[in-house]
């Protein structure tokens, strides 16, 4: 992360004009800082790698800069990395690889269509065919290269989380498929390992079983959706993944392929059909829901008095233009009163976690003030919001560590649409859905 450096001026000790007094520093006058020099060694080894074409394309207007999440907590952005390559630095090693992520908020606004989300992954590649990238994505791809899972656990474990549902989804992978399902549910690593993500697991069963839904899951024979690794690099990973999942679509017959993930929505709409050469009919569970709003809102009895602000994903709402569904959600809530964040909808901020962000943390730490993820937080604190609604596996985990590092405990909650819904069920109790009364000073 470098900065300018205002080094050469030129300056009178003394000086008085009109009667005014500006000698010394008021009257400096720095250099100007046009280059005249350039090296475009690694700018044209960028520009001719296939898919990063369009860095070559910027015109330095900067209006990325000031979307872009990163730089907001550091110094970043597409037009910088640009000057940065014109003056010689080799982005094939540079941290500044690891930086982006992916979130397409300055793709939004610029005229040149500099495609960062396609640029980064060419270029990180590249690194990975030379086996120098960071080591804390070389562990994540080990374990999803051997587990099917980033966090490296067993597949046996990835059901583990229905164990203590009276009603438990129907674990595909015990069939043999002859008998269709309306709903495939597509759970995610995080739901499936993580703790908390466990906690919204569960809830979303119970919601689906509320509204009578017909649904099963693969079980042990799902896999990552590989998203995060085709935005890392690993291409190879990535198809390997595409293939072994599209076998088990195709095996277990079913109606609409519902995802928990905003990562696997966008590689199930977008990009595995490339690979496969199959469409699917897939939807976020935001989205299954609030088409069923007419069922589900006589079935939310209990209410939920607090106050809720949402963050958009980056993978469900940029990249893929889906604002309104978990608004529908939130506002559905009875008792709740929902306020927008001043970063919303189209020019919603990141949590950090896109691109491979979720296992680069160590990297960021060295280029950032602050997580990503604790910029947010404070937002949401600062607007009056009782309780982060998210609705992505990445961001309860990531947003609770920064109420915590941000010393917001006991002013914010952070909650998945799914938890809230099943709490106004009343299908569980859930004593930790209950802020404690505090006094605001």
């Amino acid at each position: 992360m470098s900065e300018h450096k205002y080094e050469k001026f030129t300056e009178k000790e003394e000086a008085v004009v009109e009667g005014i007094d500006i000698s010394g520093i008021w009257n400096r006058m720095y250099e100007p800082r046009e280059l005249t020099e350039y090296d475009l060694t690694y700018m044209d080894k960028v520009t001719e790698t296939p898919g990063a074409e369009s860095m070559g394309w910027c015109y330095q207007c900067a209006q990325c800069i000031g979307v872009c999440p990163v730089d907001h907590v550091g110094s970043y952005g597409p037009r910088k990395l640009f000057r940065k390559l014109q003056t010689g630095t080799n982005l094939f090693e540079s941290d500044d690889l690891w930086l982006c992520t992916t979130c397409m908020n300055c793709l939004r606004v610029c005229p040149k269509e500099v495609d960062m989300m396609k640029i980064m992954p060419a270029v990180r590649e590249q690194v990975v065919l030379e086996g120098t990238l960071p080591g804390e994505l070389q562990e994540m791809l080990q374990n999803v290269s051997e587990y099917g899972n980033p966090m490296g656990e067993s597949p046996r474990k990835r059901v583990r989380w229905t164990k203590d549902l009276e009603q438990p989804p129907r674990d595909l992978s015990k069939e043999d498929g002859s008998e269709s399902v309306e709903v495939l549910w597509y759970v995610s690593d995080y739901y499936a390992y993580h703790g908390r993500g466990q906690d919204a697991a569960r809830a979303l069963t119970r919601v689906f079983n509320r509204l009578e839904v017909d649904f099963g899951i693969l079980g042990t024979l799902e896999k990552c959706d590989g998203d995060s690794q085709r935005l890392v690099g690993e291409t190879g990973l990535f198809e390997e993944l595409a293939q072994h999942n599209d076998e088990q679509f195709q095996k277990y017959k079913h109606g609409t392929l519902v995802v928990t993930d905003p990562h696997a929505f966008n590689a199930f709409k977008n990009h595995y059909p490339k690979v496969t050469g199959n469409e699917y009919r897939v939807v976020h569970y935001t989205q299954y829901l609030s088409n069923r709003l007419k069922e589900l809102k006589p079935l939310l009895v209990k209410p939920y008095e607090k106050k809720l602000t949402f963050h958009d994903p980056c993978y469900l709402g940029r990249h893929n233009g889906e604002y309104q569904a978990p608004r529908d959600l939130v506002v559905a809530i009875p008792g709740a009163e929902f306020m927008e964040m001043y970063r919303c909808r189209e020019q919603s901020y990141c949590c950090g976690g896109g691109g491979g962000g979720m296992w680069l943390d160590g990297v960021s730490a060295d280029h950032t003030r602050e997580r990503l993820s604790e910029n947010r937080v404070r937002e949401a604190v600062e607007i009056g919001a009782e309780v982060l609604v998210v609705c992505c596996p990445y961001e309860v985990s990531r947003f609770e560590d920064a109420v915590k590092s941000t010393d917001n405990e006991g002013k914010l909650e952070v909650r998945d649409i799914a938890e809230i819904l099943d709490y106004c069920m009343d299908a569980v109790s859930y004593t930790h859905l209950t802020l404690p009364t505090i006094l605001l000073v």
